[in-house]
């Protein structure tokens, strides 16, 4: 047995030589009509009908541009069967060079030109039948001879041809619905890889922004009090190290969030509302005062949401401690209410000068995370007294919160007693 090809149905010499036959029509159309023309040729000369000749060129030169030129192969085919019945030559096997172009029509162009081309071959076979039948012969008789030799393989070849037109543009429908869906699917990879770079870059801000702009103050301290207070460098330097430490934390975590396939990442979790007490630790450590105020009674949160609330305070009071100056302080307010949280940072620095980091990615990347969650940012230098106010709100959608978070809330909510003030 010939081997078989997994990718094509056919043994594989049969598979080359049908695509090696798909890529060479006008060729396979050359050896059709010298094969006809072969027969044609030697029947008129066998039986010295050299009359023949001229009408079997007519027929056979034409199918070599079947394809190219469908229509006016077909209207020259039969323009040589009308003179061939008109100059009563008798019909040959060259005849079926008609069958084959009206194939060819029905195949290649719409059906209203292969209907007008079916009705012409069964008029053409109508006549042929009143010019040689013999006239003895019955209605009945008539009818089934025209049928059988003449009418019949017309309309098989209509039918054949218009079959292949229709699953031609079938198929075409279904690569062209292919590809389609290809360049959809790789539009959608592409948003898609665009909004997690996005997020990754947000995370890689706010990690790096805040821990980095409080190991840069704690180091600037520590340099000026190395010689008149050696303990208080000691200080700076161990919270220098305990920074590094916590940014190499949240670095490893976004790695494994990112290398990770089932979600499992084997490291801290995300940071959230219960976390807010170590960021303002942290902070205070740095040198910039902070009062921590909640109102309102504390709601579990979805998680991406506490993500977004706990990076909002941080790139906050980053850019307070970077740009608000000397003896700077910021107030942090935590609002829950019945379907949104509250979030709003004032500082009483140089609230002008505050406006955005370098490129502007803290604003930017505060802007991205609230319109996520469909909710509204504020943030400008105050109109009277200086300093600067961010204020978020974010919809808090009650249906995505797990079962038991409420326990996790009330614990959040907790951490910190002493920086709870005015809860209502």
């Amino acid at each position: 047995m010939m081997p078989l090809d997994r990718a094509r149905p056919y043994p594989w010499p049969v598979a080359a030589l049908y695509a090696w036959l798909r890529y060479h029509p006008r060729l396979v159309d050359s050896g059709l009509a010298a094969a006809l023309g072969f027969l044609g040729l030697g029947s008129a000369i066998a039986m010295g009908r050299y009359a023949l000749i001229p009408f079997v060129l007519a027929l056979v030169i034409p199918i070599i541009f079947r394809r190219t030129y469908p229509i006016g192969a077909f209207a020259v085919a039969v323009t040589a069967g009308a003179a061939q019945v008109a100059l009563r030559v008798r019909p040959n096997t060259i005849d079926l060079a008609v069958v084959i172009l009206l194939y060819t029509l029905a195949a290649y162009r719409p059906r209203r030109v292969s209907v007008a081309g079916l009705a012409v071959c069964l008029l053409g076979s109508a006549m042929a039948v009143a010019r040689w039948a013999p006239v003895q012969l019955s209605l009945l008789n008539w009818i089934m001879v025209g049928s059988i030799m003449f009418a019949g393989p017309s309309l098989i070849a209509w039918v054949l041809g218009d079959s292949m037109r229709y699953r031609r543009a079938y198929y075409a429908s279904l690569e062209d619905r292919a590809a389609r869906l290809e360049r959809e699917r790789d539009a959608q990879a592409q948003v898609a890889a665009a909004a997690e770079r996005a997020r990754i870059a947000r995370e890689l801000h706010d990690v790096i922004a805040h821990n980095v702009s409080v190991m840069v103050v704690q180091a600037d301290g520590a340099t000026y009090a190395m010689d008149s207070s050696p303990e208080r460098a000691r200080q700076a330097l161990a919270a220098i190290a305990s920074t590094g430490r916590q940014a190499l934390a949240e670095m490893r975590r976004m790695l494994g969030v990112l290398r990770s396939d089932d979600g499992d990442t084997g490291v801290v979790p995300l940071p959230g509302i219960g976390q807010l007490g170590e960021l303002l630790e942290q902070t205070r450590a740095s040198g910039l005062s902070v009062s921590f105020t909640v109102q309102g009674v504390p709601a579990p949160l979805p998680g991406g949401l506490a993500l977004a609330a706990y990076r909002i305070v941080q790139e906050s009071l980053t850019n307070t401690r970077k740009h608000g100056g000397p003896g700077a302080s910021a107030q942090v307010l935590l609002r829950y209410c019945e379907d949104v949280l509250v979030l709003r940072i004032t500082d009483d620095g140089f609230g002008a000068a505050a406006a955005e980091d370098g490129a502007g990615h803290g604003l930017t990347g505060m802007r991205e995370r609230v319109a996520l969650y469909n909710g509204t940012l504020q943030a400008g230098p105050l109109p009277v007294g200086g300093g600067y106010q961010v204020v978020a709100t974010l919809p808090v959608n009650r249906a995505t919160i797990p079962a038991g978070a409420q326990d996790a809330a009330d614990r959040a909510g907790a951490d910190n007693p002493a920086d709870r003030v005015g809860a209502a």
